[in-house]
């Protein structure tokens, strides 16, 4: 197979250069282009507040041009300035996006795939050409050529471009490890794979289109944030007519232009110019975590998500039951169950199997045992479902309890009640009991334990803080199931799950009004991740499951799915503390501008001047070059998010109205003055 694109390497490097941060030169200079191709008013129309601050300036541009003045058009040029800053902000989000969009453009190869029809015969074409059924062949060096399922053989592919890491990854026919992605490298083996995706619609492809920020679809409550701005904007229009009819009939002078400012600065123009920028931005903080949302709103809901639902095995634990101890027999000595455990695990490859034998090694020195030519080593098999070797006449087992106890019976053996009270107590502190056989006689238990993840237990209090419920999902008994349970410090959990018991907690817990987060990888959770509220499936998963979700984690980390639900929450977060900033600082500019409007006419009003602005004109042209500047410099706030602590609501709800709410009461007061001060100091006004 021929390629005639880049390689993994390259995309993982183009991908790193793809995360830069809003200072890299190429997207700010994409954005400034955009901050004036936006100025179009089919695209203003979709920003309320914006599109009212366009037309004012529109209007202040013909009366500057009408009656010239370095006033009008000062506060003309800075009106302008508002609508360019707000798209710059919009652009230099999108751009973000963009980014990723052409990095992963640039991993698309375009191959000779070998397909195969039904009679086995080759024939190299064109990866256009292939269609959804058809199968290929991939050998090492072979880049995939499309979306599928591995239907024969096992190989190791190499999917940093896709997911940024260089760890090499097994897939194989059958189970959950089947999928493969586009434009992923095979490194070793042979495998037939069979095209699950139609042209153009690829997972790549997908995933082009996720990232681009320009086409994301507003969440509902961007959208509810919209019309209730909308409204505000809508309804300080009258009111400025209002106070011009009042100045009218108060024999007070008041221009066009200062009643457009005047608009400009009482409309919440602040978040309105940043709303779009902050979800954007989600999304892209989500890029950046590696996982692909397939909706805006699963990113909002997980900022809601009020129960998580984890998978015990590689989420809550290591993913690899790990032998912990030896539980001699009475008149068994540990050494001897020891010799005997190794010897069983020799031709055992399972991390399991390895783990006992690095600790016979460990406990008492054993490195290696003599077992001359006369040896057959037995591999597991999911029919006996033990594992061992048999030395001339001797065999030496290990296994499941129930096996090798009838495995002993049918040798002769005998079962006292010790075996089933060792392995009892085993199962009682959430390990699994391996009996070990040699010959008729059951010398003991190893105790096989799950290994909670360090740090685990501290990130879910930190998520009980916040009103999160965790429930770990396992197939373990009830037994086994607590005591991981326990040691994790879940909040609950469901033992001896199956896809219809998933899906029975999750209606039960949406029923509660509650919002459902939970990760899967295997067809079987395919039902569960469409029905929960945000459903991440893992990229090494089935195509079955990816589907279902509307989130992808590309690293395949079912830890992530805490993150995510920090990265829903900083964006809720963010939204509201910039929309409770925007309807703050707009008081500063009321005692800015009503005072200048009146004072003429109405010299009572100069106690409100508590600014003590220079003269009328320096108060509006203040108040009109803040709430321009002030955009520019939220930019990388509305981008990066307002920084995210594990709290409860309504600690949050503090902290927001503290910081941002008093913030932006106090910081236009300080401004607006300095703005004042400096128009006075280069004798402008």
């Amino acid at each position: 197979m021929e390629t005639t694109t880049k390689g993994p390497e390259a995309s993982s490097k183009e991908k790193k250069t793809a995360g830069k941060g809003i200072i890299d030169k190429a997207i700010l200079r994409d954005a400034l282009k955009g901050a004036f191709t936006k100025l179009h008013p089919k695209v203003q129309v979709r920003n309320p507040v914006m599109f009212v601050v366009a037309v004012g300036t529109v209007i202040s541009i013909y009366e500057s041009i009408k009656s010239p003045s370095i006033f009008t058009i000062s506060v003309t040029a800075w009106l302008a300035l508002t609508v360019l800053f707000a798209n710059f902000a919009e652009a230099v989000a999108e751009g973000r996006g963009k980014a990723q969009a052409n990095t992963l453009r640039s991993m698309q190869t375009h191959t000779d795939a070998r397909r195969i029809d039904d009679k086995g015969v080759e024939t190299r074409v064109s990866t256009a050409e292939l269609r959804r059924g058809d199968f290929v062949v991939c050998e090492a060096g072979d880049v995939i050529p499309s979306d599928g399922e591995i239907v024969e053989g096992v190989a190791s592919v190499d999917e940093s471009a896709i997911t940024g890491e260089s760890a090499p990854v097994i897939r194989e026919s059958g189970g959950d490890r089947s999928a493969v992605t586009g434009g992923t490298l095979v490194l070793s083996d042979r495998i037939v794979v069979e095209i699950t995706a139609e042209k153009g619609k690829t997972f790549l492809d997908r995933m082009i289109s996720l990232v681009e920020g320009a086409s994301r679809q507003k969440t509902p409550n961007e959208i509810a944030l919209t019309i209730l701005l909308a409204a505000l904007t809508i309804i300080f229009i009258p009111v400025t007519v209002t106070l011009y009819s009042f100045a009218s009939f108060g024999h007070a002078t008041v221009s066009v232009v200062v009643l457009v400012a005047l608009t400009v600065c009482l409309i919440p123009t602040t978040i309105g110019a940043l709303l779009s920028a902050i979800g954007i931005a989600g999304m892209d903080r989500l890029v950046q975590k590696n996982v692909l949302a397939t909706s805006g709103r699963a990113v909002e809901a997980a900022g809601d998500v009020s129960t998580l639902l984890l998978d015990k095995t590689g989420t809550i634990t290591l993913g690899n039951r790990m032998a912990a101890n030896f539980y001699p027999m009475d008149g068994v000595d540990e050494q001897e169950l020891a010799l005997a455990a190794q010897l069983s695990s020799l031709a055992d490859s399972t991390p399991e199997g390895r783990s006992i034998v690095v600790l016979a090694k460990e406990k008492f020195g054993i490195r290696g045992q003599t077992m001359g030519d006369n040896h057959i080593f037995v591999p597991f098999s999911a029919y006996t479902r033990m594992s061992g070797v048999d030395i001339g006449d001797r065999m030496v087992r290990k296994g499941a309890t129930e096996a090798v106890k009838a495995f002993a019976v049918s040798r002769g053996g005998t079962v006292t009640p010790q075996v089933d009270q060792l392995s009892d107590r085993v199962s009682s502190h959430g390990g699994t009991p391996l009996l070990v056989l040699d010959g008729n006689r059951i010398l003991g238990v190893i105790e096989l334990k799950d290994t909670v993840k360090d740090g685990i237990k501290e990130r879910f209090a930190q998520l009980r803080a916040m009103g999160i419920r965790t429930v770990m999902i396992t197939g373990d008994n009830p037994i086994t199931a607590a005591a991981i349970a326990a040691e994790a410090g879940v909040d609950s959990f469901l033992a001896e799950a199956t896809p219809e018991r998933k899906m029975e907690l999750i209606i039960s817990e949406q029923a509660g009004g509650k919002l459902v987060a939970m990760t899967g990888d295997g067809t079987n959770d395919a039902p569960a991740l469409a029905k929960a509220d945000v459903g991440v499936a893992m990229n090494s998963g089935t195509n079955a499951a990816k589907e279902a979700g509307n989130m992808v984690d590309l690293d395949s980390n079912p830890t992530k799915l805490i993150d995510i639900v920090e990265i829903g929450k900083q964006l809720l977060i963010t939204r509201g503390a910039l929309t409770t900033f925007s309807i703050a600082n707009d008081v500063a500019k009321y005692f800015a501008i009503i005072p200048a409007l009146f004072v003429a006419r109405f010299p009572g009003l100069k106690a409100l001047n508590i600014m003590a602005l220079h003269s009328p004109t320096s108060a509006v042209l203040s108040a009109v070059i803040f709430n321009a500047i002030i955009i520019i410099v939220l930019i990388p706030l509305a981008l990066r998010g307002v920084r995210f602590k594990p709290a409860s609501a309504s600690h949050l709800l503090r902290r927001n109205v503290m910081i941002y709410g008093v913030g932006g009461l106090i910081l236009p007061f300080i401004g607006i003055k300095l703005i004042d001060l400096i128009l006075v100091f280069t004798r402008l006004y």
